[in-house]
């Protein structure tokens, strides 16, 4: 490490020591913290408070360095061998104490015992561990996953499998567009459950994992995603606020289209062509919310956050990053899964797709639309990802009220550019009031399918598809899921 990073305060990684204490226990927490984290280093001869370079007694210092060594050996378990060497600075000698992430976690004060001496650095202090933290260490240091781990007191049946793997193609179909790929989409068996680790084989019998739990909603205690719209750029007002149970990937959709419904819709000119846009790119915000979903820790029972301010859209996630996890390396691809068998159902899925890649492209799509560069927080056991809006941009902004003026003003645009003839003012004022009313069904019955629309009207299928492919256009309406089972989302509030 450079020096002046060394000695430029405490930090995550950093801890100074004016001397070594008398007992070790003192340094011994933070010790074992760096080994249940990313590392860190220990500097003795430097006062914490004043950031003063005291340096140590060079006297006997080779033997304070060896009780400082085998202090370490001894009271920690498993053990912990540190690197320990000396550094001089402004002609005075400082010990450095370095301790590496351990493989075989969790590290704890060997007289304190594993629940009592576990400690963990958030935020440039050590603290005591957290229950769920301690359960996630422990998975770790055995190479184990939660999600993977059998659900307690939960039986499946083959009925229930089917219905998991028939949910999961659908889901599958209705996220790819294009029909060469979706002919390309195999089926989900139960075999093909159980490599992703969603069921698991034991003594003979088929379980279900927290991951099948968690898919199906049937998670005892099923976490869930909180949304919410703030006035203002913090969380002093609320303006709106919905939670969303069930199943994890329905969550993860509910709060995409959630936050959709909440930002502004706008409009660009390409060419000779109007094409409307969303005010951040879709594409991200379906991936942050996907993210979240799918790599936050399960054992703490929070719920995952995602709030719109005036200024961002803000996306919480329970859980620090995983050991070896840097927000440096998340820049550039790297990933490392904390809910593999998820995670595969989300690719399969088409909810994520390539592992990796979605902080990359998150920045790249944060740019192409001209927005501040996203903000990645890894804090307080929780991490974070902050998108920004823009609000004077070159895209003009659409108010995207639903209402007959709207429809009345496109209508009464077109009749202008071709005849003002009065029996077209009638025509367009009839298809006006139509869409509305479509609409109003809509908004009243989300989940409505087109032929049930058609009924109630008493109007032909092809007649209210005329209609609704005219406000898919024109960006008041969208249809997210399959055809029978998916729900209509308006654009009707900025």
């Amino acid at each position: 490490m450079k020096e002046n990073m060394l000695f430029s305060g405490e930090s995550k990684n950093i801890e100074y020591k004016v001397t070594v204490p008398d007992k070790s226990e003192k340094y011994m927490k933070t010790v074992v913290a760096f080994a249940n984290g990313k590392g860190g280093k220990i500097v003795f001869g430097v006062d914490d408070k004043t950031l003063e370079i005291v340096g140590m007694n060079t006297e006997n210092i080779y033997k304070t360095m060896d009780a400082i060594t085998n202090a370490i050996s001894d009271a920690c378990e498993p053990a912990i061998r540190p690197d320990v060497a000396l550094q001089t600075v402004k002609d005075k000698t400082v010990i450095v104490v370095e301790i590496l992430p351990g493989a075989q976690r969790p590290y704890y004060i060997k007289s304190q015992g594993m629940i009592d001496g576990t400690y963990v650095r958030v935020s440039g202090t050590t603290r005591h561990v957290e229950g769920y933290m301690l359960k996630e260490l422990i998975l770790e240091g055995q190479n184990r996953h939660f999600d993977s781990e059998i659900c307690q007191n939960m039986t499946v049946s083959d009925s229930d499998i089917n219905e998991l793997c028939k949910s999961m193609k659908e889901t599958a179909l209705a996220n790819t567009w294009q029909d060469s790929e979706k002919a390309k989409i195999k089926e989900v068996t139960k075999n093909t459950l159980i490599s992703w680790g969603v069921l698991k084989e034991s003594e003979g019998g088929i379980y279900p994992t927290n991951a099948y739990a968690l898919l199906t909603g049937r998670m005892p205690q099923q976490p869930t995603i909180q949304c919410g719209v703030f006035k203002g750029t913090n969380r002093a007002y609320f303006v709106d606020r919905r939670e969303f149970e069930g199943p994890i990937q329905e969550q993860m959709e509910a709060a995409y289209r959630y936050v959709l419904e909440k930002i502004n819709m706008g409009m660009t000119i390409k060419g000779m062509y109007r094409q409307d846009v969303y005010e951040l790119p879709t594409d991200s915000i379906r991936e942050i919310i996907a993210n979240a979903v799918a790599h936050r820790s399960y054992l703490e029972q929070g719920s995952i956050q995602v709030a719109l301010f005036d200024d961002r859209l803000e996306v919480t996630s329970p859980g620090m990053l995983l050991n070896n996890v840097t927000i440096s390396k998340m820049m550039v691809g790297y990933s490392k899964p904390r809910n593999p068998a998820i995670a595969r159902a989300f690719a399969y899925m088409k909810i994520i797709e390539k592992w990796g890649t979605g902080i990359p492209r998150l920045f790249e799509a944060c740019a192409e639309y001209g927005l501040p560069e996203p903000e990645l927080i890894d804090f307080d056991g929780d991490f974070r990802v902050n998108m920004y809006r823009k609000r004077d941009t070159d895209i003009k902004t659409n108010t995207k009220k639903v209402t007959n003026t709207n429809i009345k003003t496109n209508t009464e645009k077109v009749t202008n550019t071709n005849t003002k003839t009065n029996t077209n003012i009638k025509k367009q004022k009839a298809n006006a009031e139509t869409a509305t009313r479509i609409l109003e069904i809509m908004r009243e019955q989300p989940t409505i399918t087109v032929k049930k629309i058609a009924d109630q009207m008493r109007l032909s299928v092809a007649g209210v598809r005329y209609h609704i492919n005219k406000m898919k256009k024109d960006g008041l309406v969208e249809h997210v899921g399959p055809s029978k089972k998916g729900t209509w989302l308006l654009h009707d509030e900025s």
